[in-house]
């Protein structure tokens, strides 16, 4: 490989950020080829790089966490915060937000360089949701919804949807307006009765009952890491 800073090597193997990797340089809990790291060192193919496992490392972690309705990642009257109904193994946050009408796949981690990568309007990832209407709909709803909807004076992307039944459909976005399929299906006359997150990117919501989270491990978390281009 390259010369490579030690801070990214420790980001981009996920013992750290790159902030906390700088701290754990500074703490004296790095070390490159038996020597002591000191910020700012590189690192190459065939360098012997160590972490004090004692103390404050901490290894970065991801959930896929099924939210219940009226749970937020910021608490209203009458909803409750993730993190007072659910206990984590590990200090986790959420990455991104439902709202509390709504349920379905929410991202927990430590990995703070997730949140840019996974929310920033210059990338592009997948979030899938299924989606019941009040009243049944018909083909040209369908149509209108994937052609994209203008509500607000703001027109939504061009996305793929499709018909589960007489009132229920799936959509993908690829963009994340507040509350944006309510307003797009309020836009074409229809109410959401229930909205489910069931996909982000390659994190399936599965058989995660709500309230339930599993750890992203293995082939996985690599994918998701991959896509982010967090790993290489």
């Amino acid at each position: 490989m390259e010369p490579t800073r030690i801070n990214k090597y420790l980001a981009e193997h996920n013992y750290a950020t790159r902030k906390g990797a700088d701290e754990l340089i500074k703490d004296g809990k790095v070390f490159i080829n038996g020597r002591l790291a000191v910020l700012g060192d590189k690192v190459i193919d065939g360098d012997k790089v160590e972490v004090n496992q004692k103390g404050s490392l901490e290894k970065l972690v991801y959930y896929a966490y099924s939210k219940p309705i009226n749970v937020t990642t910021n608490p209203e009257p009458e909803t409750k915060d993730i993190l007072q109904t659910t206990r984590f193994p590990t200090k986790v946050f959420p990455i991104g937000r439902l709202d509390k009408d709504s349920s379905g796949l929410i991202i927990m981690t430590n990995d703070g360089r997730v949140t840019d990568r996974l929310l920033s309007p210059k990338y592009v990832h997948e979030k899938e949701y299924v989606v019941r209407l009040d009243t049944p709909y018909n083909d040209a709803f369908l149509e209108a919804m994937g052609g994209g909807v203008r509500f607000d004076g703001y027109v939504s992307r061009k996305c793929k949807v499709w018909r589960k039944d007489g009132d229920t459909f799936h959509i993908i976005l690829t963009e994340g307006k507040k509350r944006q399929i309510r307003r797009m299906c309020e836009a074409l006359h229809q109410n959401v009765r229930a909205l489910t997150r069931v996909r982000i990117m390659n994190i399936q919501l599965g058989k995660l009952k709500q309230g339930e989270f599993r750890e992203i491990k293995a082939q996985e978390l690599k994918d998701f890491l991959l896509t982010l281009k967090l790993i290489s």
